[in-house]
């Protein structure tokens, strides 16, 4: 099969899909890998890491769009990736379809089909392939958080480890996952006073178990809700349903009761964002104020750290992609329910229920698709 790993052109996606590493791996089980000139520049990987693996490294995206049977990625075509979209083409890569509508027409009306990695998911409802970039955006959450919080962005003033004598700042986590979990150890290991509210009690057992009782858990409901959110100088929103759009837990009333120059890290904004004032921002224009609050929604938080975050997803998404490569889509999905579940479009169909959900698009299953 041949492999094909354009460069990204979202704004300021430094990212790549594959490593030299991982590049050698397909090879070495027989497979042909194109790599698009400078695609992991921004990730600090020269072009002759590639060639040294015995992928070729080519000038235009068109190129190795063209040729290639399988396209791994990082974030969803965009529109001047459109046109590469073909029937006989799988595109591995976050999707997000439940916020990208004009994307999932797109990939139908084209006949490609498209694996998300956010939606692959195993028998105990994890999520392999989304949880390294969730670990690394709940670590950066705090960091961003932090700096939203300077006066010379619109925010209050706040050192969230305080200082002697000075309490520290209040930071408030909606969602216990991989992002909610990831950003309450940073938080508690700043010296803030943390909170997290999560529907699940096992997830705040298991937060409260790891981080020694050095935060607050609380059951996630409209009163525990409110009572935090009037308290919080950083609010971060991890809820995540897998495949569908985000719950709009916060409307514009709520964000009104927040202190003046506190700061939102929307997490969730890649599908659809947890608070109604929430839009999408880019790593160049990350922040804007609304209702006296900060408000950041960056949807490739990761991007930030390219380097990291590049070899994380190779570490998560190789072996999927190594039975994509050497099955074929039919046999590959057959025997790997967790990649079946992944399986969003084909052949002009949507196959995730969550997508359909989002989408209100008639769902066709995995299977009857496949075998058509």
């Amino acid at each position: 099969m041949v492999v094909g790993v354009p460069k990204e052109l979202k704004t300021e996606e430094n990212r790549v899909a594959l490593t030299p590493a991982g590049a050698a791996a397909f090879i070495a089980h027989g497979h042909q890998v194109l790599v698009e000139r400078n695609a992991g520049r921004g990730s600090h990987i020269a072009n002759r890491a590639y060639t040294a693996t015995g992928a070729t490294v080519l000038d235009r995206a068109r190129d190795v769009w063209g040729r290639a049977d399988l396209v791994m990625k990082v974030k969803e075509p965009v529109a001047g990736e459109f046109v590469h979209l073909r029937p006989g083409l799988t595109v591995f890569t976050y999707l997000h379809l439940a916020a990208q509508p004009e994307l999932a027409d797109t990939l139908c009306d084209k006949g490609a089909t498209a694996i998300g990695y956010e939606t692959i998911e195993l028998d105990d409802g994890s999520l392999p392939l989304l949880t390294p970039m969730s670990e690394i955006a709940g670590r950066l959450s705090l960091q961003v958080g932090a700096w939203c919080l300077q006066a010379e962005n619109g925010g209050r003033g706040v050192l969230l480890g305080g200082a002697s004598g000075v309490r520290p700042g209040k930071v408030v986590v909606l969602g216990a996952g991989t992002v909610g979990a990831s950003a309450c150890q940073v938080a508690a290991g700043m010296g803030a006073d943390v909170s997290v509210l999560d529907v699940n009690p096992a997830r705040l057992r298991y937060i409260h178990d790891i981080l020694g009782g050095r935060l607050t858990t609380l059951m996630s409901n409209r009163a525990n809700l409110e009572e935090e959110i009037v308290d919080a100088d950083l609010l971060i929103g991890s809820v995540l349903i897998t495949g569908d759009r985000t719950p709009m837990l916060l409307p514009r009333d709520r964000i009104r009761q927040m202190k003046r120059g506190a700061a939102i890290v929307d997490v969730s904004i890649d599908q659809g964002g947890f608070a109604e004032t929430s839009r999408p921002t880019t790593h160049h224009e990350p922040v804007y104020v609304e209702e006296r609050v900060v408000h950041y929604c960056v949807t490739n938080m990761p991007a930030l750290v390219p380097h990291t975050s590049t070899y994380a997803l190779t570490n998560a998404t190789l072996s999927y992609g190594l039975a994509l490569a050497d099955k074929g889509l039919r046999r590959a999905m057959q025997e790997s329910r967790p990649l079946a579940r992944g399986l969003n479009v084909h052949a002009g169909k949507v196959t995730h229920a969550g997508v359909a959900s989002a989408l209100k698009l008639p769902l066709s299953p995995v299977d009857e698709v496949l075998c058509a």
